[in-house]
């Protein structure tokens, strides 16, 4: 995409968790489109996505935040005032390190961290910044196939599966209260993809998986109400 295209040519994402990974990839590939992107990092360090900003910084606007903080969501939301949102998308989230480590054994701290980041912070985001988005607009958070509550049938990751349930509940009383407004509300589960998060083993390549997600988000803008599908938009079981 050439930097002398109009830059109304397509709408604006805002790109919560984009420094690195699948964040910044998705960034990467709606600017590709012709889009405006809004990527937060975590903190001031340089970044990916600095890089693209360098190349592209017409379209692309990098804004600090940690999920975590509420006072830097509030901070975002003062910054952004006067700003529409066609997409809102919740990406930022962390893992557990030991898969194998029961729900009984683990420790206080590393509940509460993963639960905070992965099910409280991106509701708080949305909370936060909704208003920002209209009618015909999308917002959505990157959940997890591991979130699904019917296809665990191997245990694992007990913690993150967990965190990931709870947001999918969250948003379904989000989508409750949205309940006939034409909004498009998305929980996305994208698969097991290479990134530093996901990790060497994983089967699918960033490259193969973001396109189709990206595919996915533009086109259920056209379907209001709560979904959870995974990259292919087949519907994952609760």
């Amino acid at each position: 995409m050439p930097d002398n295209a109009s830059p109304s040519a397509m709408g604006t994402i805002l790109i919560a968790g984009a420094s690195r990974g699948l964040g910044h990839a998705l960034a990467t590939e709606f600017v590709s489109r012709g889009w405006h992107v809004i990527g937060t990092i975590r903190d001031e360090r340089r970044t990916p996505l600095h890089d693209l900003a360098q190349v592209h910084e017409r379209f692309v606007r990098i804004e600090t935040l940690d999920i975590n903080e509420p006072g830097q969501i509030a901070a975002l939301r003062t910054r952004l005032a006067g700003q529409a949102l066609d997409m809102l998308f919740v990406n930022a989230g962390t893992t557990t390190q030991e898969e194998h480590v029961q729900i009984g054994t683990v420790s206080t701290d590393e509940f509460m961290r993963v639960m905070v980041t992965n099910a409280l912070s991106p509701m708080r985001v949305i909370e936060a910044l909704q208003d920002l988005v209209p009618a015909g607009g999308l917002i959505g958070a990157m959940s997890s196939g591991q979130g699904s509550i019917a296809n665990n049938e191997r245990g694992l990751r007990e913690v993150y599966r967990g965190s990931k349930a709870a947001l999918n509940m969250f948003m379904r009383s989000f989508a409750a209260r949205e309940a006939g407004a034409p909004r498009a509300l998305l929980l996305l589960a994208p698969g097991w993809i290479r990134t530093d998060l996901g990790g060497p083993d994983a089967p699918f390549t960033l490259e193969e998986t973001v396109p189709l997600l990206a595919d996915l988000m533009i086109a259920k803008r056209d379907r209001p109400g709560l979904q959870y599908l995974d990259r292919f938009g087949e519907p994952v079981p609760w």
